[in-house]
């Protein structure tokens, strides 16, 4: 898709947002990474405060997929690092979304990734192995399932059943 706005999105396929099949994630994310404007593919993660799951999925291939990790919105400590974006970063990721925190901000602003979170925190996560993969997540209230697509630039962040164009 060409780099459109999510407004531009939003304009363009009304009846998609009436019907829900275009939903905009609540305003609640702060930007990182920097890849302002992303999108791709969703891959979807549920964890708690620990963060082998997210490591794991990100060193993988990511071809140009969006990692959507509901982290239940804990501002306990961080699920997201900079050694893991560096390395989502160079496997071909488009970006990640993570309903929790981040850490290593300085070392995640360097990086030609788009990264989305609630707050930053200097407390690193557990690394007990618990989460689900590919299963459906809520985040602010709005459901996201694997294989939807992300659309997400300095405005918000749109989910889509389809992939879009305007």
């Amino acid at each position: 898709m060409a780099l459109v706005t999510t407004a531009e999105v939003c304009d363009a396929n009304p009846q998609l947002v009436q019907s829900g099949e275009l939903r905009a994630l609540q305003p609640i994310f702060k930007i990182y990474g920097r890849r302002q404007v992303f999108s791709g593919p969703v891959v979807t993660l549920k964890v708690f405060e620990d963060n082998v799951l997210v490591r794991e999925f990100l060193e993988e291939k990511g071809n140009s997929r969006v990692l959507v990790v509901d982290g239940g919105a804990s501002l306990r400590c961080a699920i997201l690092g900079g050694n893991p974006v560096v390395q989502a970063q160079n496997n071909g990721w488009a970006g990640i979304v993570v309903n929790g925190c981040v850490r290593d901000v300085d070392e995640i602003n360097g990086c030609d990734i788009g990264v989305r979170a609630l707050a930053s925190h200097p407390v690193k996560a557990s690394k007990k192995g618990n989460g689900e993969k590919h299963v459906p997540v809520t985040i602010g209230g709005t459901r996201i399932f694997d294989g939807e697509f992300l659309y997400a630039d300095t405005d918000g962040i749109l989910v889509s059943k389809m992939e879009l164009s305007v």
